[in-house]
């Protein structure tokens, strides 16, 4: 399943109110790390399938949602499960790290 953007606008529908588990990416287009970790977190979709949705969020161009979630730095990976926030990692990863990480905090998906 390939990355979807969310945006302000579609936040709540595609990400909180989402009956699977959903792992955002909060990144922005001048941040490094948010680009060397882009790839990793492709894959990842490719890898998690249906068992989860992978969805990215550009703080810049979406600062109310970045701002209601506490996002300071970047990038910013959270899990949402049920409308609700569950776990939540603050900077790059490797991809061996983002799947160690997706076990640790959400043994249903990985």
């Amino acid at each position: 399943m390939a990355v979807k953007t969310v945006s302000d606008d579609n936040f709540d529908t595609d990400v909180l109110a989402s009956g699977t588990p959903v792992i955002v990416d909060f990144w922005a287009e001048w941040c490094g790390p948010c680009k060397q970790v882009s790839a990793h977190f492709e894959a990842l979709a490719e890898e998690l399938g249906d068992k989860v949705r992978v969805v990215k969020l550009n703080i810049d161009d979406n600062p109310m949602t970045a701002g209601r979630f506490g996002v300071r730095g970047l990038p910013t990976f959270m899990i949402f499960q049920d409308g609700k926030v569950t776990a939540t990692h603050l900077g790059a990863m490797s991809k061996s790290r983002m799947v160690g990480w997706l076990k640790e905090s959400a043994p249903t998906i990985a």
